[in-house]
């Protein structure tokens, strides 16, 4: 599972110029389904997301997860994460999960989520997405997490 985390002041998602999900303070997870992912990495991947601190504590340093500051989250499906740009200059997206697989890790992520926080708003699965966002210092945090048996193997 691969994702792009980044703390924001302020996000939003819309689809036909309607917004479908947004969040004040926070974290926007741009988050793809890779081929061999299952839930046990989504389940990894959530519980690095809400764990990690990067947000700052009250000596200005990184030192809080969204957790911490009671931030929200908002979570977009994005398989261009996937893009192996090695073999040309048009992307592959074969390492990306088949769309039906991607989108149930994806509604699974989701549902997790919003059983362990408060805040939890999304975007929709395959749909064409407009996200805008302020980012907040700036941080982006790329963050993988490798299918088990590829983890083995590596």
């Amino acid at each position: 599972m691969i994702s792009v985390l980044q703390r924001v002041r302020e996000a939003r998602v819309e689809v036909d110029g309607q917004v479908i999900g947004q969040i004040g303070h926070g974290l926007l997870a741009l988050v793809c389904a890779e081929r061999g992912d299952s839930q046990a990495e989504a389940d990894k991947f959530l519980a690095k997301m809400l764990k990690l601190r990067i947000f700052q504590d009250d000596a200005g340093k990184m030192n809080k997860s969204v957790v911490d500051v009671a931030g929200g989250l908002l979570i977009v499906s994005q398989f261009t994460l996937a893009a192996d740009t090695s073999g040309g200059n048009r992307p592959s997206f074969t390492q990306a999960a088949p769309p039906a697989d991607g989108e149930r890790l994806y509604d699974y992520v989701v549902a997790q989520a919003r059983a362990l926080h408060p805040e939890v708003a999304t975007g929709r699965f395959g749909a064409d997405m407009k996200v805008y966002l302020m980012n907040d210092g700036p941080v982006t945090i790329p963050l993988r997490i490798a299918p088990a048996a590829a983890a083995v193997g590596a």
